[in-house]
């Protein structure tokens, strides 16, 4: 964790935290809340939203953080709560609502000539293009390519099937790709 110009250690924060001492809670934003935006713009697509997201979610940490048990890094406890906040905007605002169920479909392969173009962009460049994507596409996108969850894992967290999640994280490579074939 980035130090809060404060100087107290993570655990000291996290205590201040649970105590619900206001610049314990002021520092803890402080010091992760760039990097919590990053993920929600990713699931939200743009920065109104995902700052929507962010402020919900926090205050879910906020609420919760007597129940970190100090086990596991305390980043990867807060992103998974601002990964699910993200979850729960894309299924309050039913973004796969039309997404086909496909069972059979065709790889989008991204051949050896594309990794030139691809090796080129900046992460903005490419996080941009993430954010570009139709929110259905990115959802799985992210989910899969990102934060490493199986196709069965998505269907269950998205409520869709299998086969959505499949042809969803497909059709999002095909997008990407076509992106990429313009630059």
């Amino acid at each position: 964790m980035q130090k809060p110009n404060t100087g107290i250690s993570e655990a000291e924060l996290i205590e201040g935290c649970v105590r619900k001492d206001r610049s314990a809670q002021r520092a803890l934003y402080e010091a992760y809340a760039p990097k919590m935006l990053a993920v929600c713009v990713r699931y939200a697509g743009s920065k109104e939203n995902a700052r929507d997201i962010l402020q919900e979610a926090f205050l879910t940490v906020f609420d919760n953080i007597g129940s970190y048990r100090g086990e596991g890094s305390f980043e990867g406890w807060m992103r998974r709560i601002f990964v699910n906040a993200s979850l729960m905007y894309i299924r309050k605002n039913d973004v796969l609502r039309y997404s086909e169920d496909i069972t059979e479909v065709p790889a989008a392969d991204i051949g050896p000539e594309r990794y030139g173009t691809m090796e080129q962009l900046s992460a903005k460049q490419i996080m941009d293009l993430i954010a570009a994507m139709p929110a259905g596409f990115r959802s799985v996108f992210n989910l899969y390519a990102i934060e490493g969850y199986s196709h069965a894992e998505i269907a269950e967290i998205l409520g869709i099937s299998e086969g959505t999640s499949r042809s969803q994280l497909n059709r999002g490579r095909l997008w990407l790709r076509e992106r990429l074939e313009k630059l």
